[in-house]
């Protein structure tokens, strides 16, 4: 796996740099002073990550972001938290708040490797099929794959796929996040955004943007906020923590 460092900062291409160098084995193709530059060099690379930050002159991140192709995987880096709802619509891997921490990162390109390999996998051909109260089916290279809805943690969607996260692995789809979530049953599965689709029975906490399952911190929708509230305290809650 190799990834470009897209960041108008000297100091801080070069800090990234060497904490990934830190962290992972992936090789750095190169860095780049403005989205520009860095379109060209892909225009001719293959590149498989892309650690990019926001606000750069001349084209910012997000407007960078919006103009590659869908099988790009982004991390964004930056020091603005307000631009983390914008970058979960694009899909992003994950988004990094500068000062960036070693584990953070380390735990965002474990991340990004992951989907690499589900996205390389024949899996991705595949698509749910059908469901009943208490299971679905995933079929996969002509065979259908049983998979009981108490072991759902939640469903991210990711590009033109979705990721199913369960109690003991991740599998892989093609087939958008909406339709999924309309194979599942409601009162137990809930779209908490724009990308994920949450179990209620393995919701550990929550405030009023994320929502935390085990180590996975999944952000809460504005628009999908007061539903949530509404769905999940049984209206004892409301949004305004």
């Amino acid at each position: 796996m190799n990834c470009i460092i897209i960041d108008d900062e000297p100091l801080a291409r070069a800090e990234m740099r060497s904490l990934i160098k830190e962290v992972s084995e992936i090789k750095i193709s190169g860095d780049f002073s403005n989205a520009l530059t860095a379109l060209d060099f892909l225009k001719t690379n293959d590149i498989d990550l892309i650690f990019l930050d926001i606000e750069m002159p001349l084209v910012t991140g997000l407007e960078f972001a919006e103009q590659l192709p869908k099988q790009s995987l982004i991390i964004f880096t930056t020091a603005y938290s307000q631009y983390a709802l914008k970058s979960y619509e694009l899909d992003a891997i994950d988004y990094l708040l500068k000062p960036i921490e070693k584990h953070r990162l380390e735990k965002a390109i474990r991340k990004a490797e992951l989907y690499d390999q589900l996205l390389s996998q024949s899996t991705i051909k595949n698509t749910i099929e059908s469901n009943t109260n208490d299971f679905l089916f995933i079929k996969s290279d002509r065979r259908f794959y049983k998979l009981n809805l108490d072991e759902i943690k939640f469903i991210e969607g990711l590009k033109d796929y979705v990721v199913i996260h369960t109690k003991t692995q991740k599998l892989i789809t093609a087939m958008n996040l909406k339709t999924t979530h309309l194979k599942l049953p409601a009162e137990k599965f809930l779209r908490v955004s724009k990308s994920y689709v949450v179990n209620i029975n393995f919701i550990d906490s929550f405030d009023n943007h994320n929502i935390y399952v085990d180590e996975s911190e999944i952000p809460l929708g504005e628009v999908f906020r007061a539903e949530f509230f509404r769905v999940y305290s049984g209206g004892s809650l409301n949004s305004n923590l």
